[in-house]
């Protein structure tokens, strides 16, 4: 056993998508919370025993744990604005210029980051009762993609983001 797997408790259950859950949901939406649900695991598993220090550190100039918790909740946020057939918001805007800012306090972070997969995940639901192949637009150039799309990058993006995660937590950690 390597000493990071002793500072780490094992995962105990299979993965979210493997456990026969939310099977009253269509696919991607089941497919879709089962990546919300692995997230804030992940996230609770290998950021439990960071400091703030930690959390806001920067080892070997990688983004810090606090940008990756943030942008996660308020990404979501923002996709699932386009997702519904919005445009972003002044505070949107704002709250994503922020995102970097330093000095996070863990409570609040952890907060933020549960609540955003929260919100995200009542927002999914409503979604995926519709359909999946309206088209949708994004962002400033209103590049084309479909509710479905948004929703799979959803997935895609936040599991991104933990492996960030998940990978600067391991740094701190071996240089403990």
């Amino acid at each position: 056993m390597n000493e990071l797997q002793t500072k780490v408790a094992p995962a105990l259950q299979p993965e979210p998508w493997l456990r026969g859950t939310l099977t009253e949901l269509p696919a991607v939406a089941r497919g879709v919370l089962h990546a919300f649900e692995l997230a804030q695991e992940d996230v609770n598993r290998w950021c439990e025993s960071l400091s703030e220090a930690d959390l806001n550190a920067r080892p070997f100039e990688l983004a810090p744990i606090v940008f990756h918790l943030r942008h996660i909740a308020r990404s979501l946020d923002r996709l699932l604005a386009y997702a519904e057939g919005n445009q972003l918001s002044a505070e949107q805007i704002a709250l994503l210029k922020s995102e970097m800012d330093p000095g996070a306090i863990r409570e609040e972070l952890f907060a933020e980051f549960s609540r955003g997969l929260e919100d995200a995940a009542l927002r999914v639901r409503a979604l995926a009762a519709g359909d999946l192949e309206q088209d949708r637009f994004v962002g400033k150039k209103q590049l084309p993609t479909s509710v479905g799309g948004l929703l799979v990058h959803l997935a895609d993006h936040t599991q991104r983001h933990v492996g960030q995660v998940v990978t600067t937590a391991k740094v701190l950690m071996a240089g403990k």
